[in-house]
Parts: C-alpha cells; sequence; structure tokens
C-alpha cells in the first residue's frame, strides 16, 4: 500500500463509522465528509512535517479517497446493523414516507408503484434483514454524494491550510 494515501484511508474509514451513529448520521455528507477531507490532509501534513504550499489536485485525490473509503465502509456498517435489527431509517419512518410521495404532484399510477417499490424494500429488511435494492441504492448514493462532498472539503481544506501556513511562515 502506498503510504501517502493513508490518511485519507484513515479518516476515511473513521468517517464511515461515524456515518451510522444516529445524530451524525443526519450531517454525514454535508458536514462529516467535508471535515473528513480536511482532517485527512491536515494529518497528512502532520504526519509528514511538510508544511508547505498544497495544490488543489492534492486536495481533490485527498477528498475523492476520503469520500469513497466513507462510502464503502459506511454502507458496510449500515447493512450490517441493518441484517442484525431487521430495522433501518426506511422501516422506521415508512408511513411519514408513503404520505411524502402521496403528496408528490405526479400521477397515481407513479405513486403506486415506487410505494409498492418500497413496501417490497421495507418487507425485504423487516423479515430478513436485507434488500439488495436498498444496500445498492444507498452503496450508490454514498458512492456520489461522498465523492463531491469529500472533492469540496479537500478543495476547501487546501486553502485552509495554505492561508494558515503561509501565516506561520
Amino acid at each position: 500500500m502506498n503510504k501517502k494515501y493513508i490518511s485519507p484511508i484513515i479518516i476515511g474509514f473513521v468517517a464511515g463509522v461515524l456515518m451510522v451513529v444516529p445524530v451524525i448520521k443526519s450531517l454525514g455528507c454535508c458536514v462529516l465528509i467535508p471535515l473528513a477531507a480536511f482532517a485527512s490532509l491536515l494529518l497528512d501534513q502532520k504526519a509528514n512535517h511538510n508544511f508547505s504550499k498544497l495544490k488543489i489536485k492534492k486536495g481533490v485525490v485527498f477528498g475523492l479517497i476520503t469520500g469513497l473509503i466513507a462510502a464503502f465502509f459506511g454502507t458496510f456498517f449500515d447493512f450490517f446493523i441493518t441484517l442484525l435489527t431487521h430495522k433501518n431509517d426506511l422501516v422506521l419512518t415508512f408511513p411519514q414516507l408513503v404520505n411524502t410521495v402521496n403528496d408528490f404532484p405526479i400521477d397515481s399510477v407513479t405513486k403506486e408503484e415506487i410505494i409498492r417499490i418500497l413496501s417490497n424494500i421495507v418487507e425485504n429488511i423487516s423479515n430478513d434483514g436485507f434488500s439488495s435494492l436498498y444496500t445498492f441504492s444507498l452503496l450508490a448514493n454514498n458512492i456520489v454524494m461522498n465523492s463531491i462532498f469529500g472533492i469540496l472539503g479537500g478543495i476547501i481544506g487546501v486553502q485552509i491550510l495554505n492561508s494558515r501556513n503561509k501565516n506561520l511562515e
């Protein structure tokens, strides 16, 4: 393994674990992942004792790696907890979700199909603790969202660290 990417891997794992903590989970993509990308850059600087000016490319790469690692581990831990408990956020909020879907300005056939698919997912999770559609959807969502917010966090982190390091000179 290349040691230059160890900090985004470690921080991505930590972020993946935190993505299943109930209160932190709701802030996952928008707050946790950008902060994790920043933390991976900061950890890398401190570990290597290199406080020279960072390039945007490094922020993008570290943010992307952090986001992807967090996506995979966050999905894995969510999958594992759902498998053990046969419950997750979708199962617990399903009645409210049905009301929300019914309020959408779409035709009734589409509403019924959406509710049918969601009902099947909830039934599979409640009975077996697993739904392949739910797991795939969660992984796809986490990969896309965490990658985007990780890259943004990495870019912003580079700017913050460069301005901070400039003031230290």
